[in-house]
């Protein structure tokens, strides 16, 4: 599936409201102003909703180690077909120690050859979630033999954030940021 034309560009600094400009500045100087980022800022009220739960997922009040949370995250952005969301969290995963071949088998999933029983379960997770809106009851139990009850929690919360996302970057259109390589 071809990502969309923009249809909701992101907001430019000249149109930027007082507000607008009092929350995005400290970004934008540092570098840090994404294209998902200056979109979402159309919708001020959901964009501030929406950066909660994702600084949580990406935070330090998330429960996940980073590597467990960018593979949700990115087996959620390819089963989304989410060109943006990919392209951000291979450099964000490539942080958190994920490889190049495990890059790879995310895109090909759980079954693929390299995963750890517990990484495939994580990929399944996902794959669970994606399809039935639920985890299963199997992947419940190999996940809950090393996970405890928030950390469990917090699986689901990263993949229907990061569904989320992707809803929105795809439906919108948002381009990549330059430099940034999708599928």
């Amino acid at each position: 599936m071809k990502q969309s034309e923009t249809r909701i560009p992101p907001l430019r600094e000249d149109e930027w409201t007082d507000g607008q400009r009092r929350q995005l500045e400290p970004a934008y100087r540092k570098g840090g102003f994404y294209n998902l980022v200056g979109t979402l800022s159309r919708h001020p009220e959901a964009s501030k909703r929406i950066g909660q739960v994702s600084a949580h997922v990406l935070g330090p009040t998330s429960t996940l180690p980073a590597r467990d949370r960018e593979l949700l995250i990115l087996r959620t952005a390819w089963l989304c077909r989410a060109e943006y969301e990919w392209a951000q969290h291979l450099l964000i995963g490539r942080q958190a120690g994920i490889t190049d071949d495990a890059f790879d088998r995310c895109r090909e999933g759980p079954a693929a050859d390299g995963w750890t029983p517990l990484e495939a379960s994580l990929l399944q997770a996902a794959d669970d979630l994606h399809a039935q809106q639920r985890i299963t009851d199997t992947t419940w139990a190999a996940l809950a033999q090393t996970y405890d009850t928030q950390q469990m929690m917090d699986i689901v919360i990263a993949v229907g954030q990061y569904t989320l996302v992707a809803m929105a970057l795809n439906s919108f259109g948002t381009p990549l940021d330059e430099g940034l390589q999708g599928f």
